[in-house]
């Protein structure tokens, strides 16, 4: 019994020191959650980054505007000489400029769809393409492409719709291969005539059935197309990357009040996207616009849904 009282007040005495050390430990956590998140909102970065859609020409103003990355034409890489190629390559290293991501993936002097198409075109520039983009460190092609995949007139629609199915289905092994992925870009109907908004897009990536066959979604195609930004719900498993620009005039976004971008935003971030986006525009003053829609789209990502 003696035993039993002497542990009991042991136990009575040493519970205001157990607190003590719980509230210092709860304090010490509060105080670091504070400084991590002024860190990062004073630093002004999000978890997603912010690239350029870039020619080549333009890589050193896009490093010295800001950007995180480019994404670069993938049919000007393709073009490059083996020497201009490898100086490119170098440039990059020097600048320490990544291409996470390319662009502009098939010319249209490559058919996807019509009576005119040739695969052994298609191999041999996709080949050459995979292994340029791979060597340096590209992760997603944006397959937009409107010219190469218009369908042709009088050519039947469902015809040439199974074409690109059939297109993507021999792409995504290559592709997986050099561990890119190759992402559908919907585009509105100005461009071309296939693939115009997500729903499409969806059902386009469904039938190929491939996991390196995905989606990417363009601000611009989404709004000229009228689509509703609720269906980033719907594909919220298969996006990965993101175009941006102001419908008006298909220029760099600058701040909230140019446009209505709120819906866009908020809708990204209910699915928790925390990939890339990069900025497919045009700008009169690309050195002052170039950081005011860096620092914008950083800020709309850092908004609560």
């Amino acid at each position: 019994m003696k035993y039993s009282l002497r542990t009991q007040s042991a136990d009575r005495l040493s519970r205001p020191k157990v607190w003590v050390l719980v509230r210092s430990l709860l304090l010490f956590v509060v105080v670091c959650s504070v400084m991590w998140s002024t860190h990062f909102a004073g630093s002004g970065k999000s978890r997603v980054q912010v690239g350029y859609c870039a020619k080549l020409a333009e890589i050193d103003a896009a490093k010295a505007a800001g950007f995180d990355y480019v994404e670069l034409r993938t049919s000007e890489i393709v073009a490059l000489s083996e020497p201009d190629f490898e100086t490119l390559v170098g440039r990059l290293k020097q600048l320490q400029l990544p291409v996470p991501v390319a662009y502009q993936f098939i010319p249209a002097s490559i058919p996807l769809t019509g009576p005119s198409v040739n695969k052994d075109d298609q191999m041999r520039y996709v080949r050459t393409a995979l292994d340029r983009l791979s060597r340096l460190g590209t992760e997603v092609i944006v397959f937009g492409s409107g010219p190469a995949r218009r369908v042709p007139e009088g050519f039947s629609h469902q015809e040439a719709l199974q074409q690109l199915v059939e297109f993507c289905r021999w792409v995504g092994p290559e592709a997986r291969a050099k561990k890119i992925t190759i992402g559908i870009e919907t585009q509105r109907k100005q461009e071309t005539n296939i693939i115009n908004n997500l729903r499409e897009g969806l059902a386009l990536i469904k039938a190929v059935n491939d996991p390196n066959i995905e989606l990417i979604v363009d601000f611009y195609h989404l709004a000229e197309e009228k689509e509703d930004p609720a269906i980033i719900a719907l594909a919220r498993n298969h996006i990965r990357h993101l175009h941006m620009a102001n419908p008006t005039g298909r220029v760099f976004p600058l701040n909230s009040k140019e446009y209505d971008y709120d819906s866009f935003f908020r809708n990204l971030a209910k699915i928790g996207y925390d990939k890339k986006i990069s900025i497919e525009a045009a700008s009169k003053d690309f050195a002052h616009d170039a950081p005011l829609a860096i620092e914008f789209l950083r800020r709309s990502f850092e908004k609560k849904p």
